[in-house]
């Protein structure tokens, strides 16, 4: 408005110049310049602030959005603490193997999506939904290894879970003798590929990855029941189990082999899943002393039915954690 009110004054200056013509000095010259850069100067800072020059980056063109596409800006990620769908991973423990039978898988125990103790999804889901199980769904396997994360990933990608579970590794550790161990490298390689391979599938869902049990402490606590091992005789985790008993230097080396390539898949685990902002490892599964109570009435190694609700109270308190 300012540069319109200047250019309506015009004529008149003309017209007085018309009667008296006159050089201007420079002095005058000077401060008639001065005037006229800083009503330019106004009326171009009043336009501008109005988006009226058209400029691509016009405030009233693209709105708030537009700072949100500004190179290297990037929207916060916060971790969801009450997901609304569930997909488990892993071996014979989420399975519930043992918990409720002899030698067979019990799934409707599982710590991460069990219907018959509570489970993380009867804490996280709607009642309604929880009990219905349209939104849990168990991918794990008994006896599954770190190389079957993919095909289990590939099972749970179609459902498009909002929080995904892992718990894998024992079974890389419980192998016929400490050689036939999966290598730390091997661990890490594959799983490392299969936490990729989940994130480019599903780019927007959280995973919990729970630590490797102790499986020198299922050994310790498992072994003062003798029917446990006479079980575990017929062919339970036979690198740390075999031979339950004995107490020799070279018994007591071969355990304490199996529990270190446990602590490093665990490192594994960590360094991985520490990687990615969607990503929470928790320790405390590791760090856990199962009770007898809490051991399978058949096996005296796997979870029973009370070691399984304590394995939900970890994942869970890990999960609804404020902060990572």
């Amino acid at each position: 408005m300012r540069a319109s009110a200047a250019r309506r004054k015009r004529p008149a200056a003309a017209s007085s110049t018309t009667r008296a013509v006159a050089r201007p000095t420079p002095r005058t010259a000077s401060r008639t310049a001065g005037r006229t850069g800083a009503v330019l100067f106004t009326a171009a800072a009043v336009l501008s602030s109005a988006g009226c020059f058209g400029s691509s980056d016009g405030p009233s063109r693209h709105g708030p959005d537009r700072a949100e596409k500004t190179p290297g800006a990037k929207r916060a990620i916060v971790w969801n603490t009450r997901p609304s769908s569930i997909a488990s991973l892993g071996d014979s423990i989420t399975r519930g193997f043992d918990a409720c039978s002899v030698l067979s898988d019990c799934p409707e125990v599982s710590w991460s999506t069990g219907t018959d103790v509570q489970s993380l999804a009867q804490r996280l889901l709607p009642a309604a939904t929880a009990r219905a199980g349209t939104h849990a769904w168990n991918f794990a396997k008994t006896g599954a290894v770190v190389a079957d994360l993919p095909g289990q990933i590939e099972a749970a990608a179609a459902h498009k879970p909002k929080l995904i579970t892992v718990m894998i590794g024992a079974n890389d550790a419980c192998r016929d003798s400490v050689e036939d161990m999966t290598s730390v490298e091997q661990f890490r390689t594959t799983f490392t590929s299969a936490l990729t391979r989940l994130r480019r599938d599903l780019p927007k869902t959280q995973v919990y990855v729970a630590s490797v049990p102790d499986l020198k402490r299922l050994w310790s606590e498992g072994r003062k029941n003798i029917f446990g091992r006479q079980i575990w005789k017929l062919g339970i985790c036979p690198s740390m189990l075999k031979d339950s008993d004995a107490l020799d230097a070279a018994s007591n080396a071969r355990r304490q082999q199996v529990a270190d390539r446990v602590t490093e898949y665990n490192k594994v685990l960590k360094d991985a899943c520490g990687r990615d902002v969607l990503c929470r490892f928790d320790p405390a599964v590791h760090e856990y002393r199962f009770t007898s109570a809490e051991l399978s009435k058949w096996d005296w190694f796997h979870p029973s039915k009370a070691g399984q609700q304590q394995l939900a109270d970890m994942a869970y308190r890990r999960i609804t954690a404020s902060t990572s």
